[in-house]
């Protein structure tokens, strides 16, 4: 699932030590499948796993992966390389920011997909770029919009005849899209 270097297993293990609380560690990716993806390695305490983490053992320690960021950390190294300055703990996730999506991906990887990769690329022309919220149990996805786009006369059209008719022919399931972005703010209006 995840590689963990001797190095980095060694490491991890003087630090563990070092917390009289700590049950392990717990890796999970903030903002998966977007360019805003953070791949993350806490303190495992009690309370903090979830009942859908999967539990790896690392032999010096466990560590409780998200369920949810398991598509987007294949191929993650975690290593630890000494320096003059003590060493460095580095994580490698290239799958964290475009996961490779598919008919069983949930459906907010499915939009995120397809904002990031499809959306966006025609939006930024203008400065603007669009970002998914949520999804509601209604299965509609709420939007941000940004950039060029926040304040922008034609975002109502932009909206309706381009993000959301993108949507539902890739995505049939998605009931609508709302945008919740203020744009009374007209600082980077394209229009």
């Amino acid at each position: 699932m995840v590689t963990i270097t001797e190095s980095a297993r060694e490491y991890l293990k003087e630090l563990l030590g070092k917390q009289a609380d700590a049950l392990g560690v717990r890796v999970f990716i903030n903002n998966p499948g977007t360019p805003r993806a953070e791949t993350c390695i806490a303190y495992c305490r009690e309370g903090d796993m979830q009942a859908s983490d999967v539990s790896e053992d690392y032999e010096l320690f466990t560590a409780w992966i998200e369920e949810r960021s398991i598509p987007f950390l294949e191929d993650a190294v975690v290593d630890y390389a000494k320096d003059r300055m003590g060493g460095q703990l580095t994580i490698k996730a290239p799958n964290a920011k475009m996961p490779r999506v598919d008919a069983d991906s949930t459906i907010e990887d499915r939009i995120n997909y397809v904002l990031y990769n499809e959306v966006n690329p025609s939006l930024a022309a203008h400065g603007g770029d669009v970002s998914l919220v949520e999804v509601t149990d209604e299965q509609v996805a709420i939007l941000q919009f940004g950039g060029g786009c926040q304040g922008c006369s034609a975002v109502s059209v932009t909206l309706k005849d381009g993000v959301e008719k993108t949507l539902i022919e890739q995505i049939p399931e998605l009931a609508g899209v709302r945008d919740m972005t203020d744009h009374t703010d007209r600082t980077n209006a394209f229009y």
